[in-house]
């Protein structure tokens, strides 16, 4: 995979009060990711830009709100999300070292 796909994969970090639960107790990251990425592609991905060890990626297809625009029905795009279990005592953070 060459490093321009890369940077596409992984969209941003997805802050939540449940992905902070989860990234204390169960060593768990949760990413907003390309919806067309694959788990080898986030696993890739994840290892090589933040230099962890990955052991699980699961996903999850996010389907975008119906919404009312003024007096137009609309809707959200659709997204995806990816739940990554880092290996034991990795972490991604302000603690890790450059």
């Amino acid at each position: 995979m060459n490093e321009e796909r890369m940077y596409h994969v992984i969209r941003g970090p997805h802050v939540t009060e449940k992905s902070a639960l989860q990234a204390e107790s169960g060593n768990k990251q949760v990413f907003k990711v390309d919806v067309t990425a694959t788990k080898a592609e986030i696993k890739k991905t994840i290892e090589a830009l933040f230099e962890v060890d990955v052991t699980k990626v699961r996903t999850v297809n996010v389907k975008g709100k119906t919404k009312n625009f003024g007096r137009r029905l609309g809707k959200r795009n659709d997204w995806k999300k990816a739940y990554v279990t880092l290996a034991e005592g990795q972490s991604i953070g302000a603690d890790q070292n450059p």
